[in-house]
């Protein structure tokens, strides 16, 4: 039996829209707001450059991080997501998406036997419609740019994340989950972005996951992974990020009963599937988009 975890000195707060924790030099603060009103995402349309907002876009929620002792700060933002999904043409990479009947819809209306003509289109800005981000949080104090982020040692325990930690059932202390935007893709699958965080008496844990179902041509998931634990001096933070993808037959084919689809709109599910699924083809082939974010890197931040 695991000896009892001692819980360390801490202070909770909470307001209408935001939960924060302070322990030891860290302040953590989760913000979460209704959806943005007409007001709002006008300007964070504006902000973002101009490209549509999916249907439901929570731009007030975030989670911010604050290392007093460092001054390290770091944060997860609706707005700068969205700056991290391709705005404009897409470009080799990006992993773009068609529907999957796009070509042959296109085909019929413009093949030489085709009587029908082509419907009246209005141009408009090219941009991701999957909103696929490759955002993995980001710095927001100016005393930050000191403290960089540099590949982990590949032999280095203290330069991972340590599962067995995290699979304990030590004490909660603080959790949230805190949703940035989701978009059902014109009914043809969905794209969603969700940040989760848990702090332990031993450590900070924080989970922000993309999904993308997009339907009979593929499942996407980008997550980005942030531990600290408080025992390092000096005090060390991990950064994982990783990209799974496949082909939409073969994560249906894993289904627990073929008649109830319902997993396929569950991104826990999705992530454990793309992640049972052999490395070569989920982290390296993909779905055959070729998209930059297949793969994983582990970096870590020490704060001084």
């Amino acid at each position: 039996m695991s000896a009892a975890v001692s819980v360390p000195k801490h202070r909770l707060f909470e307001s209408p829209n935001s939960r924060a924790i302070e322990i030891g030099p860290w302040t953590i603060t989760a913000r979460t707001n209704p959806i943005s009103n007409a007001g709002q995402s006008d300007a964070l349309q504006a902000a973002i450059g101009g490209i549509p907002l999916p249907e439901m876009t929570f731009g007030s929620n975030s989670l911010e991080l604050e290392h007093k002792d460092s001054g390290w700060k770091y944060a997860f933002t609706t707005e700068e997501a969205l700056k991290g999904v391709r705005n404009g043409e897409l470009q080799e990479g990006d992993g773009g998406v068609k529907v999957g009947y796009a070509d042959a819809w296109i085909k019929s209306r413009t093949g030489a036997s085709s009587s029908i003509p082509m419907p009246q289109t209005v141009p408009t800005k090219p941009f991701d419609w999957t909103y696929t981000t490759l955002y993995p949080g980001h710095s927001t104090a100016s005393s930050s740019s000191t403290i960089e982020w540099k590949p982990a040692e590949r032999n280095n325990a203290l330069h991972t994340i340590p599962l067995a930690e995290l699979t304990r059932h030590d004490p909660i202390l603080f959790y949230a989950e805190i949703p940035l935007y989701e978009d059902e893709l014109h009914d043809n699958g969905a794209s969603h972005l969700l940040v989760r965080i848990r702090v332990m008496p031993t450590c900070i844990f924080i989970l922000q996951r993309f999904t993308l179902r997009v339907d009979n041509v593929l499942f996407r998931t980008f997550d980005t992974r942030i531990y600290h634990s408080f025992a390092s001096s000096p005090p060390l933070v991990v950064r994982e990020t990783s990209g799974w993808e496949a082909p939409y037959d073969r994560v249906k084919y894993r289904l627990p009963k073929r008649d109830d689809l319902t997993p396929l709109t569950d991104p826990m599910w999705i992530a454990k599937i793309l992640s049972e699924i052999p490395s070569e083809i989920s982290q390296e082939i993909g779905a055959g988009t070729k998209w930059r974010g297949l793969g994983n890197k582990v970096e870590v931040a020490t704060l001084q």
